[in-house]
């Protein structure tokens, strides 16, 4: 056949490819294509299958934009468990475990402290460790349309708050570390910059909220200024001023509840969070990730925590 004869019929040039294929074979080439990606997906899907169920985590309410908005969701996309939190003080949250009314697979406390009473045979052996993963500065967060406003921002906080008239919110130090922080600041400025009147505010229980709460109420105009983390404050959008003199700060541990009924997911929120993923989340949210994070045994002093995942 020549040369010629060929690309009238058709035909493919010899070690060549053919001119326009028919409709029908383009068809079948489609179909081939798609049932070839179809093939291609399964065995990636298989050799990662995800997990699914709840992890019952319990949480410091000043953790609680962070966890629904960002963490939570990070976590279900990466493993596909879902969180189901409960947020409040973290000293409440202890007593809730302990008194069951609360079941907790995850505790991420704001103190240290606080699991030192979910440890031990009379303590209901709730906890074997911690693992203290991060750090965020208290910092005094305050309403943009009190009239004190201009003040805060041109002098320092301890010579605004004791002013009259001057609305200053914290909470609990029975359920709440952050409280306690909130009196360590107020007491300590009181000393170290002659402020005798900010002591008195220590003592005070009038502009005393939870901690889930402090929030809403400084955002409504109830109070001019009040006790945060930075983390809270980000998340909300406050404007802030730092508690110079103070250097205070929340130090956040997370923990494997003992018989918690979810134990796999438990491990994974944990290993999430101390991961590269979870380390910049937390960054991004305003608590500084402690690199590599301190694992406590009961009975122990700190250690250093294993190796975080890369992926």
């Amino acid at each position: 056949m020549t040369e010629r004869a060929r690309r009238r019929r058709g035909a493919p040039r010899p070690g060549g490819r053919r001119g326009r294929g028919t409709p029908g074979r383009a068809l079948a080439a489609l179909v081939a294509l798609g049932l070839l990606g179809a093939a291609g997906a399964v065995p990636a899907a298989a050799a990662h299958p995800r997990a699914s169920g709840p992890v019952d985590v319990l949480y410091a309410g000043s953790l609680l934009d962070l966890m629904t908005r960002s963490i939570g969701p990070a976590f279900h996309r990466a493993t596909g468990y879902t969180v189901s939190g409960f947020a409040n003080g973290s000293s409440a949250l202890a007593t809730e475990i302990k008194g069951g009314t609360q079941v907790a697979d995850v505790f991420l406390s704001a103190s240290p402290g606080v699991n030192d009473s979910l440890e031990g045979a009379a303590n209901g052996d709730w906890l074997s460790s911690y693992t203290v993963f991060g750090a965020s500065p208290l910092v005094l967060g305050y309403d943009p349309h009190s009239r004190f406003a201009r003040a805060l921002r041109a002098k320092p906080w301890y010579d605004v708050v004791g002013r009259p008239g001057f609305r200053l919110g914290r909470t609990d130090p029975a359920t709440d570390p952050k409280g306690v922080l909130a009196v360590d600041a107020l007491r300590g400025a009181a000393l170290s910059f002659d402020r005798p009147g900010l002591a008195a505010l220590a003592t005070t229980s009038s502009d005393v909220f939870p901690e889930t709460a402090l929030v809403g109420e400084l955002q409504a105009g109830q109070l001019d200024a009040g006790f945060f983390y930075a983390v809270e404050a980000r998340a909300a959008h406050l404007r802030t001023v730092p508690l110079v003199g103070t250097g205070l700060a929340g130090d956040y541990t997370v923990a494997v509840v003992n018989r918690a009924p979810h134990r796999a997911g438990a491990r994974a929120f944990v290993a999430f969070l101390l991961g590269p993923v979870g380390r910049r989340l937390l960054r991004a949210n305003g608590v500084t990730p402690i690199v590599p994070a301190r694992v406590v045994p009961v009975r122990g002093g700190p250690t250093t925590a294993p190796a975080a995942p890369t992926s």
